[in-house]
């Protein structure tokens, strides 16, 4: 069947799709409070592709393949998910095994490096008197390392973001480097899979475990990439574009998931 593209989207809405074409059917998929766009993803791929999806929404599991409208929610302590809850995770075993509500999971950063290491504590090289102070590791670490797969996302894309050492690491992505770098380490799982910011999609080159530019989103240019990244990014030598939504994913997004409109702002 051919892929009807849409024509009228934001990066937000884009992003969300690429997002969506990461979960696998059946799985158990975290949905965070605060970062809006992968939430918008993991809700897409559930009622386009995934409808055996389990989810975990603030400390419940459920399923929400025939809710005709996803009602908002901004934090983990927000009542109103609860009507949604099939079951309910208790606390204790969440932190003894995060693999017990998700098997992918999408983590922000102050500051990311070229292994895909990550930062959430803040900025400065004085911990008792950092320059911005961050939200700390905040479950990311856990989450990370014992989830079958891991995203990093990030709202900007700037030297300030992408830097060659971070200040300090909360989630170790791939260590020094290289594909043992994890293993080295003694941390279990995979690392980052990969990096989703506003300009473009990067992975890892598998051997180095480098962060390589993967594709560009419509109207960015590989320079704009290149310039606004504090380390030497490998770039293949050619770089597609990042696959656009189809009209049937926007029309969802906007009619079923975003109903806000905050993927449009």
């Amino acid at each position: 069947m051919t892929k009807e593209y849409a024509t009228d989207f934001t990066t937000k809405e884009l992003i969300a799709s690429f997002i969506a074409h990461q979960v696998r059917d059946g799985e158990r998929v975290a949905v965070g409070a605060g970062l809006h766009v992968p939430r918008a993803g993991i809700l897409l791929a559930h009622l386009l592709y995934c409808p055996n999806v389990r989810l975990y929404v603030v400390m419940t599991f459920t399923n929400l393949i025939k809710e005709p409208k996803m009602e908002p929610f901004y934090t983990v302590t927000d009542f109103r998910p609860a009507k949604w809850a099939e079951a309910y995770v208790f606390h204790d075993d969440f932190q003894e095994n995060p693999r017990l509500v998700s098997d992918m999971f999408v983590v922000g950063a102050l500051q990311i490096d070229k292994y895909g290491n990550s930062n959430l504590i803040g900025v400065g090289k004085d911990y008792k008197r950092l320059d911005f102070r961050g939200p700390g590791a905040v479950g990311t670490l856990s989450m990370a390392h014992y989830v079958d797969r891991y995203y990093l996302y990030v709202q900007s894309h700037d030297r300030r973001i992408f830097v060659e050492q971070c200040d300090f690491i909360s989630t170790i992505g791939w260590g020094e480097g290289g594909a043992d770098g994890r293993r080295k380490l003694g941390i279990p799982g995979n690392g980052p899979i990969y990096c989703i910011t506003p300009l473009c999609i990067m992975d890892f080159e598998p051997t180095s475990k480098r962060m390589r530019l993967k594709s560009v989103h419509p109207g960015v240019t590989v320079d704009q990439v290149v310039e606004n990244t504090g380390f030497e990014l490998i770039v293949p030598e050619s770089v597609p574009e990042t696959e656009p939504p189809t009209i049937h994913e926007i029309r969802t997004l906007r009619e079923r998931i975003d109903v806000e409109g905050m993927l449009r702002r």
